[in-house]
This record gives C-alpha cells, structure tokens and sequence, in this order.
C-alpha cells in the first residue's frame, strides 16, 4: 500500500448504512427476529466500513458483547450504522448501532449496539497497514479516545489469556 494511502482518513469516508425489512424467513417460534440475523447484519455492514477505511480486504477478528435491547418483530425495518471509531496498525474498531422502525406508525427504537473488530489483509492474507482515523466532530473524537481505551484493555486481556 503507497504511503499516501496511510494518510488520515475523516470518519464519514467510511460510514456505512444498511436497511432490511424482517420477514418471515427471519423470526424465531416467539415470532421476534432471531439473533443471528441481526448479527450477520452487524457484521455485513461494519465489513462495509472497515473495508472503506483500509481500501483493502478486511476480516472480523471479534465481536464485543451485544445485548439485545429490545426484541424486533417481524414488518418492522432494521437499520443499521456502521462508523470506524479507531484505527490501530492494522486493526480497525468498527461501533454498530442497530435500530428497528415501524414503517405504519415511524416509531424507531434503538435495539442493540456493539463494537467490531477487523484486521486489513492484504493479498497473501497477511495483516496489513490502514490509515489512521480522523476524528472531526467532538462525538467523533469521544468514541475515538473509547476506542482507544477498549483495544488497550483488549491487548490487555489477550496478554493474560496467552501467558
């Protein structure tokens, strides 16, 4: 990758945002939409950001603790936002939030958020160098210093967990 490709890329060069209406095909015996769909949704559009971000092929490496806030019900439209709130050498902490609407009545209630991480590979499938982050707005520049703090204690733990 050119050096100019490391320079400093702004957040809003890599959000992403995907929308899907919960079908049938999604709900579990309860009726509500099964976790795993919400999660492949999690998971399609912060590979969008982190793809951006890096201009390169990325992998997800982990997924944060997700709660789920509320359940979704079927007919009503999930939408998901995707922005890469902190770059390390080759690693990229995507925050996802998650929000479900009833098209009949507009009500819209966030329903899960969570962070994603994902290493750039390049061509050979190695780790490979991304741009750092460009925080821009005060917002931006919060999630990016707990992003930062959220890989410091990962490290952290993935030190204790391989002595």
């Amino acid at each position: 990758m050119a050096t100019q490709d490391l320079a400093p890329r702004p957040v809003s060069a890599s959000q992403a945002t995907m929308s899907e209406l919960m079908m049938p095909h999604h709900a579990n015996n309860l009726g509500n939409v099964f976790g795993g769909v919400i999660l492949s949704l999690v998971d399609r559009v912060a590979a969008v950001a982190a793809t951006r971000h890096a201009r390169r092929q990325c992998v997800t490496v982990s997924v944060d603790r997700v709660d789920f806030l509320q359940p979704i019900s079927l007919g009503e439209l999930v939408t998901a936002r995707a922005s890469v709130n902190y770059a390390g050498r080759t690693s990229m902490e995507v925050g996802v939030r998650i929000e479900a609407e009833n098209l009949v009545t507009g009500q819209r209630r966030h329903t899960n958020s969570c962070y994603v991480t994902y290493v750039a590979i390049d061509e050979h499938g190695k780790p490979s160098p991304v741009p750092p982050v460009l925080p821009e707005t005060e917002e931006e520049r919060r999630r990016f210093r707990a992003g930062e703090e959220r890989r410091r204690r990962r490290l952290e733990e993935r030190k204790v967990a391989r002595p």
